[in-house]
């Protein structure tokens, strides 16, 4: 990655006015291609964690979701180039998604019913940041299949392992939400009455 920031300072470029962009690697790309709206997305769940973050009064969760957002910055430079950009931050991002999971998930009882997603404001936020991390993920693949000519198996590899960590990461963010009510009422499915028809 270049230490040129010149391009940072410089907002205002004129240069995707007609519907065009270039990546990082200096490729020019339409605005509607996949690899654009894998971006934006990543860059769209950057922005909501730091929603939640104000909503969120602990310091063991806020400290949890400031390293994660440190990650999506990685995450969005492997994308940027293309898989072209070898960090072990990702690897490392990885493992501390699936660590701080499991440790919230540890301390909830065990989930009985499909959970609605709500409560309180800082849950909802985890909610909104869950589904918006799904789509993300969903985005990457997507640009990977259609740019999959166009890359080595080196540069797939890595975009995998970005495509892994934002997977967790919806299993973070999901386990947080329940911990964000606990102690609360959770709002959760009732489910189909006995007796009734649930294809009704």
């Amino acid at each position: 990655m270049t230490n040129d920031t010149s391009r940072i300072t410089k907002v205002t470029t004129r240069n995707g006015d007609t519907g065009q962009t270039r990546l990082a690697t200096n490729i020019e790309v339409s605005k509607a291609d996949p690899w654009v709206r894998s971006l934006g997305s990543t860059d769209e769940l950057n922005s909501a964690i730091g929603l939640l973050r104000c909503h969120v009064a602990s310091a063991e969760f806020d400290d949890m979701l400031a390293q994660h957002q440190q990650l999506m910055f990685d995450i969005g430079a492997v994308l940027a180039m293309g898989g072209d950009y070898d960090t072990p931050a990702v690897a490392a991002g990885l493992a501390a998604v699936t660590s701080d999971t499991e440790a919230l998930n540890n301390q909830l009882p065990p989930l009985k019913e499909f959970v609605i997603p709500g409560g309180n404001l800082a849950a909802a936020h985890a909610h909104m940041c869950r589904t918006i991390c799904r789509r993300a993920e969903t985005d990457l693949w997507a640009a990977i299949d259609a740019w999959e000519s166009d890359l080595g198996s080196e540069k797939i590899a890595r975009l995998q392992q970005t495509g892994a960590c934002l997977n967790r990461l919806s299993d973070f963010f999901f386990v947080l939400a329940r911990r964000l009510m606990q102690g609360l009422h959770e709002p959760q499915w009732h489910g189909p009455q006995k007796n009734e028809d649930p294809t009704r």
